[in-house]
């Protein structure tokens, strides 16, 4: 099992101002991706009588941190129930992510296809994609394993979606902010979860470990690569990443943090819990600390307008920002 990952992206923390910088994160990120990196049938021990997964196991109850696993409804339900909405909760999450990693791999191939000979970011994609094929066969082998219905996107979003892998061919800038917009929430809430040693099933953890340490490289490139571009954008087109990009953010987030419909009505759960558990104060400040980095990265990059900060507000996703909130502070 995979020890628990530093913070690529932190320990990475270097101001791209210039080319000879970003190729040298680069160059770390390709290097880190031949050293240590993971496939989804040589190192998880699926077959292992520890990893088998039950749906009435009593590990996939929802964490004490949990909206839905704080609602006196679920407290009330038997524990085969509760074991079972979890399991159905934890497949969705990575039903959803190898729906969103499948759109960003497409995405990160028609980047690449039109790279000049020469870039050093080709390299990098196609380690991060490979990656990225490996996380989609892991989290599909575990949903089949439950054994459930899982759908994971809604329908609807998911024709909509299919959009998502030509958005590099008209702004790469906005393409990696709908990378992290897939990525950044899953990782706040999976590191959220292990650091709070809520994570009880091995099978869930050794996935959820080797996903947090490959995520890591992969959120690194995406924000650094927009540390290199954005500042040289035109004003018109900084303008417009900064108007779509609460809204981004805004679905993203929601999708990766809501409930699942399927779920909700397979299990009978009333509307009143639902509303309760998710469309509360505090429900509404998770989807907002989600994206509490890229909103940072934003206003670090300066195109957070008046304008687009009511757009974050108009989707419930703003905060000041954390440089910001730092100096207040100080003064």
């Amino acid at each position: 099992m995979p020890k628990a990952p530093a913070d690529l992206a932190d320990e990475l923390a270097v101001q791209v101002r210039d080319r000879k910088a970003y190729l040298g994160v680069i160059d770390r990120l390709n290097k880190a991706s031949v050293e240590k990196h993971w496939e989804a049938y040589a190192d998880i021990p699926w077959d292992d009588p520890e990893f088998q997964v039950d749906k009435n196991d009593p590990r996939w109850v929802l964490p004490p941190f949990d909206r839905l696993g704080q609602t006196e409804w679920y407290r009330s339900q038997p524990q085969e129930i509760q074991a079972q909405i979890g399991l159905w909760r934890v497949a969705t999450a990575m039903k959803i992510g190898l729906q969103f990693e499948n759109l960003l791999k497409r995405g990160l191939l028609n980047y690449a296809y039109r790279l000049p000979n020469g870039r050093p970011e080709f390299r990098y994609v196609y380690h991060e994609t490979t990656e990225e094929c490996h996380h989609g066969m892991m989290f599909q082998e575990f949903v089949n394993r439950t054994k459930m219905p899982i759908r994971g996107m809604p329908k609807a979003l998911s024709v909509v979606a299919q959009a998502a892998p030509w958005i590099p061919l008209i702004s790469t800038e906005m393409f990696f902010v709908f990378v992290l917009g897939g990525e950044d929430p899953i990782d706040h809430v999976q590191r959220k979860s292990l650091k709070g040693g809520h994570i009880k099933h091995p099978l869930e953890e050794t996935i959820m470990k080797i996903h947090i340490a490959e995520e890591a490289r992969h959120i690194s490139f995406a924000r650094h690569y927009l540390k290199h571009r954005v500042p040289n954008m035109t004003p018109l087109r900084r303008r417009m990443l900064g108007a779509a990009t609460p809204v981004v953010l805004g679905v993203m987030a929601r999708i990766m943090l809501s409930p699942p419909g399927p779920m909700v009505r397979h299990f009978g759960i009333p509307k009143d819990v639902v509303r309760a558990a998710y469309k509360s104060p505090a429900a509404q400040a998770e989807i907002s600390d989600s994206v509490g980095k890229i909103r940072d990265l934003m206003a670090e990059l300066g195109v957070i307008s008046p304008a687009a900060k009511r757009i974050w507000r108009a989707f419930g996703i703003w905060d000041e920002p954390r440089t910001r909130r730092t100096a207040e502070k100080a003064a």
